[in-house]
């Protein structure tokens, strides 16, 4: 609700039709301050309002500007705080992995499927199994969303929403970016990226992501996995043609890691 507005004095009189002083009451009795409400979101009220009043400083003493309170707004924002109160630590006063495995359980869907990764991208949360107020409001509010019963009718549009092309990529490299749990983390250990590639790739992929997670776990060179590499995998699965792998080209700046599997891949076949 947008802040009252403080009173402002003044010594003139006002002809306005759209106020009533205290002196135009059926009974005369009347007293007391007179609300006027500016729909101060339009720019082309307020100054319509001080003209008839004949400016800022003429405004009397028993008018006060306020602001209205959007009751819509204010009601939508106050059911999205119950809600996100009701799975939010009493003491962090943020939802944490137990409140996000709550709010899995009540919207019937595991903790572990990609439709809460993508919830969390779409809530833009920052750390890995936490979502903050603000993270809740806009990312629900974005969502058109203020219930349980919305958000679980809400989920397929999200999946449709991350999988344009447009959004896809950037969803990758958040799924990528919302692992880093350490400051100044800059990789993500080879047992969690294979998993997370199952999740965000394995839909669109299977039998590519099948073995590279298959070489990923047998080879010995690379303990971790960069987020150079990870956006490798992506155009690996979208580019190059499977099983014969014959658009591969080593010479167009690939991950070192992908000539390492493309070269697996060819002994494998042998």
């Amino acid at each position: 609700m947008p802040p009252r507005a403080s009173k402002r004095k003044a010594t003139a009189s006002h002809n306005s039709s759209s106020v009533t002083s205290a002196d135009d009451s059926p009974t005369g009795t009347i007293t007391g301050l007179i609300l006027v409400v500016i729909k101060l979101l339009q720019k082309e009220y307020r100054p319509r309002v001080l003209r008839e009043f004949g400016g800022p400083n003429s405004i009397p003493d028993n008018v006060i500007l306020i602001a209205p309170s959007d009751k819509t707004k204010t009601k939508k924002t106050d059911r999205l705080d119950t809600l996100f109160d009701s799975y939010a630590n009493c003491s962090s006063g943020i939802i944490d992995p137990e409140g996000i495995e709550a709010l899995c359980s009540d919207i019937n869907v595991e903790h572990t499927d990609v439709r809460i990764l993508m919830f969390a991208w779409k809530l833009k949360a920052q750390r890995q199994g936490y979502f903050t107020r603000d993270e809740w409001r806009s990312g629900m509010k974005a969502l058109k969303v203020d219930s349980l019963s919305k958000l679980k009718k809400g989920l397929p549009e999200l999946e449709k929403e991350v999988n344009t092309p447009g959004n896809f990529q950037d969803f990758y490299s958040y799924a990528f970016r919302y692992c880093l749990t350490e400051e100044k983390q800059k990789t993500v250990d080879i047992e969690s990226a294979c998993e997370l590639l199952n999740l965000v790739l394995g839909s669109q992929f299977q039998s590519k992501v099948d073995l590279l997670i298959e070489y990923l776990k047998i080879q010995s060179d690379y303990k971790a996995i960069n987020l150079d590499q990870w956006m490798g995998f992506l155009r690996f699965c979208k580019e190059i043609s499977f099983p014969d792998l014959e658009n591969y080209d080593a010479d167009l700046a690939w991950p070192l890691i992908l000539d390492n599997f493309v070269d697996w891949m060819k002994e494998k076949r042998c």
